[in-house]
């Protein structure tokens, strides 16, 4: 029988609720770990990210800014004991093209984070986690985020 990925439903109000639950993932992640951030344009997903490295960066004692890789496609972070992928595939037309950024690097030595994930669905593999963002009032800071968690997350994200 295949396996059903768990799905949580997290509800947030504002954008430091959204950093919360961001930082608290932050926390759970390994080598390997590959996060698709679904999302319409302008829902949260970069601010979600943002938030995630900042969280990252500010345990490792690095106060730095990061840019959206809207247009760089992706942006890394060089920290221990993983680097951080943030790859942007909302201007790429053929999943082919995720190879030319370092997908392949990014999926084996780092953690990825990818906005417009549905741009490379055939090179996702089962083990990513999907967070699915939406919102009922965009202008507000009110936003639902779905984990779809597949069997090799679940222990580590059973008390996010």
């Amino acid at each position: 029988m295949p396996f059903v990925p768990q799905t949580r439903i997290f509800d947030v109000t504002d954008l430091d609720a959204t950093a919360a639950l961001a930082a608290r993932l932050a926390r759970r992640l390994r080598r390997g770990d590959i996060i698709a951030l679904h999302g319409t344009l302008g829902v949260g997903k970069t601010s979600f990210a943002r938030a995630l490295i900042q969280t990252l960066l500010a345990e490792a004692g690095i106060v730095d800014e990061v840019p959206s890789p809207t247009f760089s496609l992706v942006q890394q972070y060089f920290l221990r004991p993983f680097t951080i992928w943030h790859f942007d595939f909302y201007r790429i037309d053929d999943p082919a093209e995720a190879y030319e950024l370092g997908i392949e690097e990014a999926f084996a030595e780092g953690v990825s984070l990818i906005e417009w994930p549905e741009r490379i669905t055939p090179l996702l593999p089962e083990a990513c986690l999907e967070i699915h963002i939406s919102t009922d009032a965009p202008m507000s800071g009110r936003r639902r985020f779905e984990f779809r968690i597949p069997e090799i997350w679940e222990a580590r994200l059973a008390d996010i």
